[in-house]
């Protein structure tokens, strides 16, 4: 190859020169966090998010106003425990612990049917996966973070207002052995509702990238299960005299669901019109309710490995 091909031309006299501009960008030399790091980095980030942290305050609305109602009916009976021992003679709360999560789940499937697209169809329209993935962070750690971060923010939703409950039933001086036990045996049902319901929410969300699709099939598949399984329970168990048949049709509702497990492992009174109608039928509750958590992991582990990126 000659001299003259190997040696560019000479730019014209008088032109331009080429400007190299530093726009401040600059490579990281910090520490890589870990696999686990970032899973909890992304579970802290979802859970923020959920009740609103961090995000416009429009975004806060829903979730502290159902975090809000959730809690006043708490406070009205904290209160009520009190003066009511003091002036009625009350020895033990107007409403039992277990019974707080079904009493008040209209608040509940509210939340729910907001956090569960807040936490993954966002994602999903915004086509976000990519960048998590992007860091040493598997799907099947995304699917655990977003459904860790989701049960926690459903258990503190339920768990707050029965705490609330307790100390008012101490303030109330009330036997402090009993109301220990009947608060811990509520808050492991608190803990069976925010897993089976966040499971079954997080599927649900996780199949559309439209949140608002996501937030009417969440609350339509809750309210209509529900409605439709105690309906047919009165049906069946007060018209039909069969409480055999109407304690087995609460299989088919999430809430009815956990609150025959609350039933059958603690011997509380069941907060629709049959609960299991023996031991083994609430073992065969707690079955269905474990099985369907983990069906619903199965499912979004299975989900997220079709989403492309």
């Amino acid at each position: 190859m000659s001299q003259s091909e190997a040696t560019p031309a000479p730019a014209p006299t008088g032109a331009p020169a080429g400007i190299i501009h530093d726009i401040g960008y600059r490579g990281y030399d910090g520490p890589r966090l870990s696999r686990r790091r970032v899973g909890f980095g992304l579970y802290t980030h979802t859970l923020r998010g959920i009740f609103g942290l961090g995000r416009a305050p429009r975004s806060k609305v829903v979730p502290m106003g159902m975090a809000a109602f959730m809690l006043l009916p708490a406070v009205v009976l904290a209160v009520v425990s009190v003066v009511g021992a003091s002036q009625l003679g009350l020895t033990q709360p107007v409403l039992p612990y277990t019974r707080y999560a079904m009493v008040t789940q209209a608040a509940i499937a509210i939340f729910l049917a907001v956090a569960a697209p807040q936490a993954v169809s966002l994602d999903l329209r915004f086509h976000t996966l990519p960048l998590y993935l992007s860091r040493p962070l598997e799907r099947v750690d995304y699917v655990r973070a977003k459904l860790g971060a989701l049960t926690t923010a459903m258990f503190i939703l339920i768990a707050v207002p029965l705490l609330v409950m307790y100390v008012g039933a101490l303030a109330a001086e009330f036997d402090a052995g009993a109301q220990t036990r009947e608060l811990l045996e509520a808050l492991a049902g608190a803990v069976l509702f925010a897993a089976v319901l966040s499971a079954l929410a997080l599927v649900i969300a996780s199949l559309t990238a439209g949140r608002g699709f996501g937030i009417a099939a969440i609350i339509t598949v809750l309210a209509f299960s529900y409605t439709i399984v105690t309906s047919l329970q009165g049906l069946v168990g007060f018209e039909a005299d069969n409480l055999t048949v109407a304690g087995w049709i609460g299989l088919f509702s999430p809430m009815t669901l956990v609150d025959g497990v609350q039933v059958w492992a603690f011997g509380v009174l069941p907060s629709t019109p049959a609960g299991p109608p023996n031991d083994a039928a609430g073992a065969v509750f707690l079955v269905v309710a474990l099985a369907l958590v983990v069906l619903c992991y199965r499912a979004l582990v299975r989900r997220y490995r079709k989403v492309k990126i």
